[in-house]
């Protein structure tokens, strides 16, 4: 059984940082791409970052660049998403995705990020 379960999430300051992690579970991980997609309240989803199976690959959307790195250990089967200088517009649930070409895709429940002061 796939599962993606993320954790890490929580209410920081503008400025500050959190560290957000996804577990994967039930599938062969270092085969699959993996992104953070967010939705804030009253927005539809949008992505935020993938990186490649081997790690070589990352990109980012225009939005989060310079501020958020994404990374990935194949051998512990997570994914990482640091976020820093947070803003207020950052606030969403910021969910896991996994994508195989051939298999398909699955997401994970989502952590909420809040960024107020």
């Amino acid at each position: 059984q796939v599962q993606l379960v993320e954790s890490g999430g929580g209410s920081v300051q503008p400025g500050g940082s959190l560290r957000l992690s996804c577990a994967a579970s039930g599938f062969t991980f270092s085969n699959y791409r993996m992104s953070w997609y967010r939705q804030a309240p009253g927005k539809e989803r949008e992505w935020v970052a993938r990186i490649s199976t081997t790690g070589w690959i990352r990109n980012y959307a225009d939005t989060v660049k310079g501020r958020f790195t994404i990374s990935r250990d194949n051998a512990n089967n997570t994914v990482n998403l640091q976020m820093n200088s947070l803003k207020p517009e950052d606030t969403a649930v910021y969910y896991c995705n996994s994508f195989h070409l051939f298999s398909g895709e699955h997401w994970g429940q989502g952590t909420q990020v809040t960024v107020s002061s």
